[in-house]
């Protein structure tokens, strides 16, 4: 007997690692499996993947898991990735041009700095939601168009595509017969206009990217695409970029509901409802999803290094042999011993949009152990998301709470230092994989498994609360050291 189609399968391209996980209607976790992706770094300040890798990364995941739980069991699919990484691929060949330039690189920051020069800022922003700064897709196009004779040599011929990760996925999973990028995805490359979600002509030429090149944009719910790949059609019926669908695995469907999620970056989303919001404090809008043809949109803030602090302390210091053992460390200390950490070590994002600082480590003693440090990079994760939190207050958005998800909030410290850093609860999901979760949410909307997210959202569930724990004194004093602590480094 057939088992009928029950799992959703995900594909989630993140960073650091491909995954593919297989969810059940009511969101637990039936299988999963994950490759890792190289960085490569052919540069100081820039970054790249290998597309080919994220593809075939991709590809044995998803072989995996249908292995394992058996392809016929696969109602539907979908996808969610790291999101201005911009792939450049032949249209005929089907395969890589150049590397693929990632939302970290720092390339093109003085491209950015000579349009902001000119005076284009304002209104790319209010067109785009967006701000110049490297970590954009449209300004990472053109400079492989200037530099990359492969890309501007199939531009000439008329094979040149590019497209966001989730674009050059859904192009190789239909065998390249679908070149498409989801509103969310779409939303960060610079050359979207917010509020029709659509390509714009001016600020396609602004940034000198060829139209003809960019993929079609849909909804992120919907029949997107057919693969054959698992050895039956099946529909790829959900996409979102990775914080989009972060929030809405954590139900951030309501206006002023509010996510981070704490991976490579940290990203904080408030949904801000059907209107394009207007940020004064440097803060980005971006669209939260389209469904049917319609937007919903949301306030973020972007971190560029969170869990990649843990990272270098790890491969680059060689100061822990796990990301792990920073809870225990962190544990074993009554406080960072005035140690503050500043990692800007991709830049600074929001709300100081600073492409070309650098990171500092300041009030080192003869008495400071590896504990105080890796305390004080988990106490840099509550102080740049406080400062995120103090630009949406000043935007009008208060934070009555917090959902947070990603690899590092299974650290209980750093889940308590949050709440103490934020003053406001912080809520842990059951399943801290949301932004997979979002993804098959919207696949189980696309493929009709689910009336809508509301519905959908039956698949969230929380875990844990996390309540401030210490005054408003103490939490003012660490925010005041910090304050100081980034002003020196902004001003090196």
């Amino acid at each position: 007997m057939t088992t009928p189609p029950d799992l959703i399968l995900v594909l989630d391209a993140g960073t650091t690692s491909a995954r593919a996980i297989a969810f059940t209607a009511a969101g637990a976790i039936a299988a999963s499996a994950g490759r890792p992706i190289t960085q490569h770094y052919p540069q100081p300040g820039w970054v790249e993947h290998d597309a080919g890798e994220i593809w075939r990364a991709s590809r044995d995941c998803l072989i995996e898991v249908a292995d394992s739980i058996g392809a016929p069991r696969i109602a539907a699919i979908g996808i969610t990735n790291q999101r201005e990484t911009i792939v450049f691929w032949d249209r005929s060949t089907g395969e890589p041009l150049a590397p693929a330039i990632v939302w970290q690189d720092r390339r093109t920051a003085d491209a950015c700095a000579a349009l902001r020069a000119a005076g284009h800022e304002a209104a790319v922003q209010a067109q785009t939601g967006l701000l110049l700064d490297p970590y954009f897709s449209g300004t990472k196009i053109r400079w492989a168009l200037d530099n990359w004779p492969p890309v501007t040599a199939a531009l000439a011929a008329g094979d040149l595509l590019v497209g966001t990760v989730e674009s050059w996925l859904i192009w190789k999973l239909s065998g390249g017969t679908v070149h498409v990028t989801d509103a969310t995805n779409a939303s960060r490359t610079l050359l979207m206009d917010l509020a029709t979600c659509e390509w714009d002509a001016g600020l396609c030429a602004l940034f000198g990217v060829p139209r003809e090149i960019l993929p079609v944009i849909v909804d992120c719910a919907g029949p997107i695409a057919t693969t054959a790949l698992l050895g039956q059609p099946i529909a790829i019926t959900g996409s979102a970029g990775d914080q989009q669908a972060a929030a809405i695995g954590q139900a951030c469907l309501a206006p002023g509901q509010l996510k981070a999620t704490y991976g490579t970056g940290c990203f904080l989303l408030a949904h801000a409802g059907p209107v394009p919001p207007v940020s004064t404090h440097r803060l980005l809008s971006t669209v939260a999803w389209r469904l049917a043809g319609t937007p919903a949109y949301a306030l973020e803030g972007s971190i560029f290094t969170a869990g990649s602090a843990v990272q270098w302390l790890r491969d680059g210091l060689g100061l822990i042999g796990t990301a792990a053992e920073t809870e225990a460390l962190a544990q074993s200390v009554p406080d960072s011993g005035g140690v503050v950490f500043v990692p800007a070590l991709a830049g600074m994002g929001a709300p100081h949009w600073q492409p070309n600082a650098r990171g500092s480590l300041t009030g080192l003693s003869a008495g400071i152990t590896r504990a105080h440090i890796a305390r004080a990079t988990l106490e840099a994760m509550g102080q740049q998301t406080a400062d995120l939190v103090d630009a949406l207050a000043a935007d009008g958005v208060a934070a009555a709470g917090l959902r947070v998800d990603g690899g590092m909030v299974a650290n209980d410290w750093l889940c308590q230092d949050l709440a103490d850093s934020l003053g406001v609860p912080v809520e842990r999901p059951r399943v801290i994989e949301t932004t997979a979760l979002g993804a098959a949410m919207l696949a189980g909307v696309g493929a009709g498994l689910f009336a809508d997210l509301a519905e959908a959202a039956a698949m969230a569930a929380p875990d844990r609360c996390f309540l401030p724990a210490i005054d408003a004194a103490a939490r003012q004093a660490r925010r005041t050291r910090w304050a100081r602590a980034v002003r020196q480094t902004l001003a090196e």
